[in-house]
């Protein structure tokens, strides 16, 4: 549970100004009077002096007295403390991570390099201080971890030849990978009282000991699905010129005369290269 306290300390214009009165005035009037005992509003003003807190926007101060947690100023401005409080600066500002590119295996083994790309801000400026030793570290190395972890969960693409029927894949399914990695950071930096605003995949690719020989069989599924969708569209053709024949009674055919038919329009159909006519210029039988 968070123990963060948001305090609004007093108005630091208005010690500036006593500040000021206190060290000047208390100059002035030693040198005027030549009377030491002046030196104690010298003694305040400088006493007051390091109790100034100055929080820029989307900034806080942790606030601390002899180890003891007092509150956290969030509110931007000029503000005056205890002057014996120790002040942690903690931005609140939105952050950007690049993550290292790392070498992982993905659910069948295949090693593939990998980063995320990670928007954050503390929004717990008390686990943050005290939570943990290092928050910024912290967050770096529970990213490694998350993103290793998520490779781990998912296989790089889907491969008809194994029998795979994954619904999610590292490469085709990144809107899913993405919300499930942000799942995973949110639940490892809470400890930190880091919130998690976006998270992406930023480079995904096989590792360089495999990339060959998968490009030659992603070449290799395309090709099979190809030739399939050409055969598929052959046999519909050869249909309907067969149809179209017997219907407008052009030719009569046996079933031999089909079958060589046939044969001859799936080969120009399916064929890499174009076909060479060969015109017939005796009878059908010849």
């Amino acid at each position: 549970m968070s123990q963060e306290k948001t305090i609004v300390p007093a108005n630091g214009y208005l010690f500036l100004f006593l500040f000021l009165l206190f060290f000047f005035g208390g100059i002035i009037a030693i040198i005027q009077t030549h009377i030491g005992w002046f030196g104690i509003a010298v003694f305040i003003g400088l006493l007051m002096l390091p109790g100034f807190v100055l929080v820029n926007p989307n900034g806080s101060r942790v606030l601390l007295l002899f180890g003891e947690y007092k509150g956290t100023v969030k509110k931007n401005g000029l503000f005056w403390v205890n002057p014996f409080y120790a002040k942690k600066k903690i931005s609140l500002r939105a952050r950007n991570f690049d993550s290292e590119r790392l070498k992982v295996n993905d659910k069948l083994g295949n090693p593939v390099i990998i980063s995320t790309i990670l928007v954050w801000r503390v929004r717990d400026t008390y686990r943050a201080a005290f939570d943990v030793d290092n928050y910024e570290n912290f967050v770096r190395i529970q990213t490694d971890a998350a993103v290793r972890e998520l490779a781990s969960k998912y296989p790089y693409d889907n491969f008809a030849d194994e029998g795979m029927d994954e619904d999610i894949t590292l490469r085709s399914s990144m809107t899913e990978v993405n919300e499930a990695l942000e799942k995973e950071l949110q639940e490892r930096l809470a400890i930190a009282g880091v919130e998690v605003l976006e998270s992406r995949i930023g480079y995904l690719a096989y590792a360089n000991e495999i990339a060959s020989a998968m490009l030659k069989r992603q070449q290799a599924t395309a090709i099979v699905a190809a030739r399939h969708k050409i055969v598929e569209g052959a046999v519909s053709m050869v249909e309907m010129a067969l149809h179209e024949l017997s219907k407008k009674e052009v030719v009569q055919l046996d079933e031999e005369r089909k079958a060589a038919m046939v044969s001859n329009l799936m080969v120009i159909l399916c064929g890499d290269k174009d076909a060479a006519p060969v015109v017939n210029a005796g009878t059908l039988n010849t």
